[in-house]
């Protein structure tokens, strides 16, 4: 009997969710998209080479996995049909795809709006990836959106197109002194690529529902992390869709109480792509050298290319996103990394106000948090080869056991490379 699985960031995204991903949906039947769209990736190193996934499932190495993109993700076609065709390029063999006829499609206007936000803010921006995500969920609940369904149903599709354009060209033409966007040429081009997509469409809430009576593996692939999640983390420095396990159920189209485990993946180290307070963040030298040895092509984001944002182990942050996140198990990636260092800085506690807490405070009080950090000994050597807990540095274990202490859940799996089997089952 297999299981249903999520897989979520307990931090600010960039985890290395994408490998773990990989490694297991070697496993499943089904791996499933459930909320977001392009606006962050996932990296995968295999056999065919280096990845970066935007939108699909990280199961299309495999030809036996469904992947499914669920009614709950920012769906653009454009990325979805060009990611599809560059990975047949390289020689990747036809995946399986399905795209829910309920998921809601991004559109060209959604990502022009971002940009021209973003570009008006200037200094108040929330560092926006400029995918369209912001604008695309504010249709959703605005109930401008366009589902998937409605590409094939030319009338509705062109009346659902003037409805979300009325608003919009007053916006463009005063606010931004833009020129103003033509539903007719909209919906000439929706609709030439509704007829590449319609191969892909499905009900994939029928087809998950049948997987899970038949005792099928299900991957749930969450995007970003607990930290983003528009409810629960640094809020307005956050993303539009939900980033927790919880959600995972409503985008996909499963019960609740089918989630059998809930894995949340933190890096050995802090990263972060985008803006929001980010209390064990370091500058200088010393982020930089971290940024350069970080992951196999260094801490840049797989979406924007943008230097992340590099701090020492935050196990406030790590311990609540956990929390929210109801992790099961904990995956803990890129402790490799961490080889060069004699001395390694863990932030067990905030300063707020004079205060010392344990506990993750909102947006307002955390920007004004001090880390206090505690030193632990580093291994100073190389860990990619090494494949069992046992075989680690005496310092590396007792790193690891310390931050498992920390977290109160417990540490099963540690990545000590970028590649499927630099992995460490414990």
């Amino acid at each position: 009997m297999m299981t249903v699985t999520a897989i979520v960031g307990a931090n600010w995204g960039d985890e290395g969710k994408g490998k773990i991903t990989d490694v297991l949906a070697a496993e499943s039947a089904y791996v499933v998209r459930y909320q977001g769209g392009s606006n962050a990736g996932h990296t995968i190193i295999n056999e065919y080479g280096k990845f970066a996934l935007h939108l699909l499932p990280s199961g299309v190495f495999y030809p036996h996995v469904v992947n499914i993109i669920g009614p709950g993700v920012a769906f653009h076609i454009g990325n979805f049909l060009d990611e599809r065709r560059a990975l047949l390029e390289r020689g990747v063999p036809e995946p399986i795809l399905r795209v829910s006829e309920r998921a809601q499609v991004v559109m060209p206007y959604h990502i022009l709006f971002d940009e021209l936000e973003e570009e008006r803010l200037g200094d108040r921006k929330f560092g926006s990836t400029k995918a369209g995500i912001a604008p695309f969920y504010a249709d959703k609940y605005l109930k401008l959106g366009v589902q998937v369904a409605d590409l094939y149903e030319p009338n509705r599709l062109r009346s659902r197109i003037e409805a979300a354009l009325e608003s919009k060209n007053v916006l463009l033409e005063h606010l931004y002194k833009k020129p103003v966007i033509s539903a007719d040429e909209l919906v000439a081009y929706l609709l030439e690529l509704a007829e590449q997509l319609k191969p892909f469409v499905a009900n994939t809430t029928v087809l998950l529902q049948e997987g899970l009576a038949e005792g099928s593996g299900i991957l749930l692939e969450g995007q970003l992390g607990a930290l983003r999640d528009p409810d629960h983390g640094i809020y307005p420095y956050s993303t539009s869709s939900s980033t927790l396990a919880g959600f995972a159920p409503v985008g996909a189209g499963i019960p609740p109480y089918a989630i059998e485990s809930i894995i949340a993946v933190t890096k050995a180290y802090s990263s972060s792509v985008g803006e929001g307070p980010f209390v064990t963040e370091i500058e200088g030298p010393v982020a930089e050298e971290l940024r350069q040895r970080g992951g196999d092509a260094g801490e840049y984001g797989a979406t924007t290319g943008r230097p992340r944002r590099m701090g020492w182990f935050d196990a406030i942050a790590t311990r609540y996103g956990c929390m929210i996140q109801g992790a099961t198990e904990v995956v803990l990636t890129n402790l490799d990394v961490l080889g060069y260092l004699d001395e390694i800085p863990v932030c067990t506690d905030y300063l707020i106000e004079g205060q010392r807490t344990r506990t993750f405070p909102v947006t307002v009080k955390l920007i004004d948090a001090k880390p206090m950090l505690t030193i632990l000994p580093g291994w100073n050597e190389d860990i990619t080869a090494i494949r069992s807990f046992e075989e680690l540095p005496v310092n590396a274990q007792n790193y690891v056991l310390k931050l498992e202490e920390l977290l109160g859940v417990p540490i099963h799996k540690i990545s000590v490379g970028p590649k499927r089997e630099q992995m460490i089952i414990r």
